[in-house]
């Protein structure tokens, strides 16, 4: 088995990914990853995949036990304005702000990477979660069928911890009509080229969003999961 790929190990479950790229295992750390459970997206695989990757994992909408995690998932698959109405009815927008603000490290997937934004046009438009500045508009991709279905090869154009060793381009599994435009360049991570450039990965501190299906993106994905589990491990510590 080749460093970086996660094997069983005695009682279940799986090694954490090498993060050193040597061959060294990082020293032992469990943190508790929890999926922002708003009822929109690939909860369960998504669930698995950090589970491989060596995280401790909450599927869950109750706020004392995400207050309680070291990091925090916004998965999601929808439209956004749906998204938001579920997350604001549950008060999950009020507490992703809050830990966020607190330090605690956030990744927003596909859908729930939108969310992250202030505002988007989907279906007359709505407001998002306003972490990271910038807007949600339709993929304009001449020629091309929209959504955006399959894998995309991702240019990174900033260093950041939650890339590390994935070299300087990766390919990722893609599902999506809609993109962010941020409001700052020095947010974003990587960009693909789908009838042009458009934002396929951003980050601001410890809040992090990435436009693909990391759950779905082979060792690639695998591996940005496990970055941000260790991201998480190292703040928490």
């Amino acid at each position: 088995m080749s460093a970086g790929e996660a094997g069983p190990v005695k009682g279940g479950g799986t090694k954490p990914f090498d993060l050193e790229g040597d061959g060294r295992m990082p020293e032992p750390c469990t943190p508790t990853i929890g999926i922002v459970d708003h009822g929109m997206g690939n909860r369960r695989s998504v669930e698995k995949a950090l589970e491989r990757v060596g995280a401790r994992v909450a599927l869950t909408a109750d706020h004392d036990a995400l207050r309680a995690a070291d990091g925090l998932v916004v998965p999601g698959v929808g439209a956004f304005a749906a998204a938001m109405r579920a997350m604001r009815e549950l008060g999950l927008d009020e507490l992703v702000a809050e830990r966020a603000a607190q330090g605690t490290p956030v990744l927003g997937l596909c859908l729930g990477m939108q969310l992250l934004f202030e505002s988007s046009t989907e279906l007359g438009g709505d407001r998002g979660l306003g972490l990271l500045p910038g807007e949600v508009v339709a993929l304009e991709a001449p020629g091309l069928k929209v959504p955006h279905i399959g894998w995309n090869e991702v240019a990174f154009t900033h260093e950041a911890p939650l890339l590390e060793g994935l070299g300087r381009s990766a390919a990722f599994y893609h599902v999506h009509s809609f993109v962010a435009v941020a409001a700052d360049d020095g947010d974003v991570l990587g960009r693909g080229d789908y009838g042009g450039p458009f934002v396929s990965i951003v980050g601001r501190g410890d809040v992090y969003g990435v436009q693909f299906h990391p759950e779905k993106s082979s060792a690639a994905g695998l591996r940005l999961l496990a970055n941000f589990t260790a991201v998480s491990a190292r703040v928490a510590a």
